[in-house]
C-alpha cells in the first residue's frame, strides 16, 4: 500500500464514522419508541383484561369562572383599529 492508498482509506473510514455517528441516535430513538409501543400495547392489553372499572365518577369541571387577561384585553383593542391607507 502506497500513501494515497492508505489516505483513501482513512478517509473513508472517517466519513463512514461520521455517518455512524449521525444515523446513531436515529437508530436509539427508533428502537426507544417501539420499546414504548410495546410496553403500552402490553398496558392496554392487561386493562381490556381486568374490564373498566365500575364506580368511576365523571371528571367535573370547574367552577370558576374565566375572565380574560389585561393583555387579552389590550390586544382586542389593537385589533380592531382600522388602519386606513391614503
Amino acid at each position: 500500500m502506497n500513501g494515497n492508498q492508505i489516505e483513501g482509506l482513512i478517509g473513508m473510514a472517517a466519513t463512514l464514522g461520521i455517518l455512524v455517528l449521525l444515523v446513531l441516535p436515529s437508530v436509539f430513538g427508533i428502537v426507544r419508541d417501539r420499546r414504548v409501543d410495546r410496553q403500552i400495547g402490553q398496558a392496554q392489553k392487561d386493562h381490556g383484561r381486568q374490564g373498566s372499572p365500575r364506580n368511576v365518577e365523571p371528571q367535573k369541571s370547574s367552577s370558576r369562572s374565566t375572565v380574560p387577561s389585561t393583555a387579552t384585553w389590550y390586544a382586542d383593542g389593537r385589533r380592531s383599529k382600522k388602519f386606513v391607507s391614503s
